[in-house]
């Protein structure tokens, strides 16, 4: 079967999906939908697909499921629409900014039947995934100790940062969600301190740039984050787990992994320049893993329930720099 693919939203990471949709031999983008025509035809010439609306794209049987790339504030009912169109739908993450509406939209996809897979790509990275493996496997004993490292190599536009949802919806959301794959149990209490250390204008629209999160099961296991809208080197992007019986790492990764000894020291290449090089292949291996849910009928993960639960722990974060103190997850979901 060769799943055909509209996609909504033909931006920065539309571009990217659209990308690892046409290096699957097992799909085909056969449209594409931007209220910016001239970003629709620019991912339509590269790739061979129609522009068309929504309604078109929403009307068409030949069409069997749609990745979401559009502003936040129409992720809910775009998912909603098109459940209710018997597509399946991967919609980038965040479901919504507000916890009701996402229950309220899960609901629908669960009344529908239909496929819903969020967009937490890291999951999918080969060096994340391997950690994980490594945990499965018993090789370093029951995990205890994770720790978090992602910092953008600079700040995104304030015109953006107005409609994230703030960093911690926006950015840190990833890294809720890699706590939870990592940590074997679900965080239950929250504590989070921001500051505005790189762009004042930041600041004055609402915002934070920096961030530092420590998550705690109900069994004691911990998971340390730390986020920064600036990291002069490149784009940061770690994590290391302590368990009972050892560690295991991964590392930041580069364009090119070689490293020059020489009279001056040793040197190696810089760090990829952000997400887009980062985690191609984490991005290639989150569409494989949609089509085979779709193809084969089981549940797609990460699920409407995995972004549910990321924006929730998001929610307690923002609380916690607020009052200034631990937030339990039951205050806020």
């Amino acid at each position: 079967m060769t799943v055909n693919f509209a996609l909504l939203g033909a931006g920065r990471i539309g571009k990217v999906h659209a990308k690892a949709i046409a290096g699957n031999a097992d799909a085909r983008l056969v449209a594409v939908s931007d209220a910016f025509a001239e970003a629709a035809q620019t991912v339509a010439d590269t790739y061979g697909c129609a522009v068309r609306g929504i309604e078109d794209v929403e009307a068409d049987k030949s069409i069997d499921a749609v990745v979401i790339c559009t502003p936040t504030d129409t992720h809910a009912d775009l998912i909603e629409r098109f459940a209710r169109a018997g597509k399946a739908v991967f919609c980038e993450k965040p479901v919504d900014l507000n916890l009701a509406r996402v229950k309220q939209c899960l609901g629908v996809v669960k009344e529908t039947g239909a496929v819903l897979m969020v967009g937490f790509n890291r999951r999918f990275d080969p060096h994340f995934a391997a950690v994980r493996a490594a945990i499965d496997e018993g090789r370093i004993g029951p995990a205890e100790m994770v720790q978090i490292t992602s910092r953008d190599p600079g700040p995104p536009p304030v015109s953006y940062i107005k409609s994230s949802g703030g960093i911690l919806r926006d950015m840190t959301i990833h890294d809720f969600d890699m706590a939870r794959f990592l940590l074997g149990e679900e965080p239950d209490t929250i504590f989070a301190t921001a500051s505005v250390l790189v762009d004042p204008a930041i600041g004055e629209a609402g915002d934070f740039d920096s961030v530092s999160v420590i998550l705690t099961t109900a069994s004691g296991r911990q998971c340390s984050i730390s986020n920064s809208r600036r990291a002069t080197y490149g784009y940061d992007q770690r994590i290391e787990v302590l368990g009972a019986e050892g560690a295991v790492a991964a590392e930041n990764q580069r364009p090119v992994s070689i490293e020059i000894a020489n009279a001056q020291g040793f040197t190696r290449p810089p760090l990829h320049d952000f997400f887009m090089t980062r985690y191609t292949e984490a991005y290639a291996a989150e569409i494989a893993s949609f089509i085979a849910a779709i193809v084969e009928g089981k549940p797609a993960s990460p699920s409407g329930e995995d972004g549910l639960r990321a924006l929730a722990l998001a929610d307690a974060a923002l609380l916690s720099v607020k009052e200034g103190r631990a937030i339990k997850l039951s205050e806020v979901l």
